[in-house]
């Protein structure tokens, strides 16, 4: 989570036509990897449509979710981890994305150079006992914030996963709206796609499996950066 979400740039936006939604994502896929990848890749913008998304009453668990293009940026391709012991959030939303990679990525794998991934967007988020690790081959980069008094404090964050845990529980929650029509965050995604919004969230030990994270703002108080055996 350390690293920016997605405060909508002017050329690449939830709301702009070319930032990555269904239709104007180039398929890539058929250069490289013929009629399988290329189906691959389809099935992956059919799905933008359908973003199955599970409440439990205890907890929040977000299974596979496809959508939009969440983030302003080409991702690297290397998921990171990110958990807290608490996020409190005001204004909250949630719907489904495709992250891109740069072309012929060295982490592109199978995926065709994209990620199905949820976003989630938080008008102003506060985070207790923030950790944050990427796998590096062998060794973790770590970063720690927020442990002590002051928490780890957030604007317009907005996070891209591919796993989402926690216990959860929300005020005022719609589910089903259409993506284009959020408005409790200041983010929208594409018309047609199944979203969901909140005017608050909080979650208590939350884990995540990311891709990208952007913030207008971001407070991290007590920084620590090291390497490490172990991840969060």
């Amino acid at each position: 989570m350390a690293s920016s979400p997605d405060v909508p740039s002017a050329d690449n936006t939830p709301e702009n036509p070319g930032s990555g939604s269904p239709s104007d994502i180039p398929d890539t896929a058929g250069a490289t990897g013929g009629p399988h990848r290329r189906g691959r890749v389809r099935a992956r913008r059919a799905a933008v449509m359908a973003v199955p998304a599970t409440l439990a009453v205890a907890g929040l668990a977000v299974f596979t979710a496809q959508g939009v293009l969440g983030v302003q940026f080409a991702i690297s391709g290397m998921p990171f981890t990110v958990t807290a012991k608490s996020l409190d959030g005001t204004g909250f939303e949630q719907f489904g994305g495709l992250d891109n990679m740069i072309k012929d990525s060295p982490n592109e794998g199978d995926t065709g150079g994209q990620v199905l991934i949820v976003t989630s967007a938080i008008k102003k988020a506060t985070l207790d006992s923030l950790c944050q690790s990427v796998d590096l081959g062998g060794i973790n980069l770590l970063i720690k914030a927020g442990s002590g008094s002051s928490k780890v404090e957030a604007t317009d964050l907005t996070t891209d996963s591919t796993e989402l845990s926690g216990n959860a529980s929300f005020n005022n929650i719609e589910i089903g709206n259409d993506a284009s029509t959020l408005d409790k965050a200041g983010v929208k995604g594409p018309a047609g796609v199944f979203s969901q919004q909140a005017d608050t969230v909080h979650i208590d030990n939350l884990r995540q499996t990311n891709y990208a994270t952007t913030a207008a703002v971001f407070k991290l108080p007590g920084l620590k950066l090291s390497f490490s055996d172990t991840g969060c």
